[in-house]
């Protein structure tokens, strides 16, 4: 299943159950800030919270305000500094500034823009939440913040007023090919934060005990990623290097906007890989989308270094781009 930190639901939640909510959401950080960026901190009318802004270090001065803010329903913006020594209890070296914005849900936070919100996040749409801190309107986007969404990048417009919260689908790691790359491979993709999902018809491959806890579908490739559905949040990793399961998927995912597409195999296995899919109709910009042979070249010797190197890789284009 697909993991969201769950804190504009929460919110809503407190919000139609009568106990009021506010969302604080770190707009603006300068030096060793414990979290980055559009990171929240969701708080109830009665004090309860869920997230956080800080690690730790203002979470309590940002609840008193976050509850002032829901007796007068207006928006609040607060400045921190976290000294070295809060710093160091949270685990950073030194310390930081904060900027954090406070919205009280259904008055500076309009409950159909929250709504929205959510209902976007549960279909798996990227969006942007847009507020002119000066005028106090706030809208959503799913348009003119491509290399915002892309990037993952929440923050301000040049204007210095107008903050962007960046609101991505949880990203996803398809793999194709239960082989022992991908032993290695998905825990190490589960803790940079992605829900991976392998698919391999050989049950013999992909079974419980070789991938014990993992979500394993055992459909053809294409069938599997037509099912799942491809997005600008999924990464497309192929190990079988057998043409008849990667290609298919390989097929679907080019024209499918995933951000990431890597193929195991040598260059001469590329090179034929390439004409296949040239034969198969693929122009030469679509082709040169997949990271093949896959991988940072690290020297990376055996399955657990290479997958560091395929997910080195991905996180690359992720944050840099192709």
């Amino acid at each position: 299943m697909d993991r969201f930190d769950g804190i504009p639901e929460q919110a809503l939640d407190w919000h139609r159950g009568g106990k009021g909510a506010v969302l604080a959401t770190v707009t603006q950080t300068w030096g060793s800030a414990p979290r980055r960026v559009g990171s929240q901190l969701a708080v109830s009318g009665e004090g309860e919270i869920e997230g956080s802004v800080s690690g730790g270090c203002v979470e309590g001065a940002v609840i008193v305000e976050a509850l002032e803010a829901l007796e007068d329903g207006k928006r609040r913006e607060l400045e921190f500094g976290v000294s070295d020594e809060d710093a160091f209890a949270v685990g950073l070296a030194c310390g930081g500034t904060i900027r954090i914005l406070v919205e009280p849900v259904g008055a500076a936070l309009p409950e159909d823009v929250l709504a929205a919100l959510v209902t976007a996040r549960a279909d798996r749409q990227a969006v942007a939440y847009v507020v002119d801190l000066d005028s106090g309107a706030c809208r959503l986007e799913r348009d003119g913040y491509e290399t915002r969404f892309r990037m993952d990048r929440s923050g301000f417009e040049e204007d210095g007023r107008t903050f962007v919260a960046i609101h991505n689908p949880p990203l996803r790691l398809v793999v194709v090919g239960a082989v022992h790359i991908a032993q290695a491979l998905l825990p190490m993709a589960r803790i940079a934060g992605y829900d991976p999902v392998l698919i391999d018809p050989r049950e013999a491959f992909g079974s419980e005990a070789r991938f014990p806890g993992e979500r394993i579908l055992h459909d053809w490739p294409d069938e599997a990623v037509e099912a799942l559905g491809l997005d600008g949040r999924t990464a497309l990793v192929l190990l079988t290097h057998d043409p008849k399961l990667d290609d298919p998927a390989l097929e679907r995912s080019l024209r499918a906007g995933v951000f990431y597409i890597g193929a195991l195999g040598s260059t001469r296995t590329h090179a034929k890989r390439v004409d296949r899919l040239t034969q198969a109709g693929f122009t030469e910009a679509e082709i040169a989308r997949i990271h093949g042979p896959i991988g940072l070249d690290i020297g990376a010797a055996g399955p657990a270094e290479i997958a560091v190197s395929i997910l080195a890789e991905m996180t690359r284009v992720l944050r840099q781009g192709a």
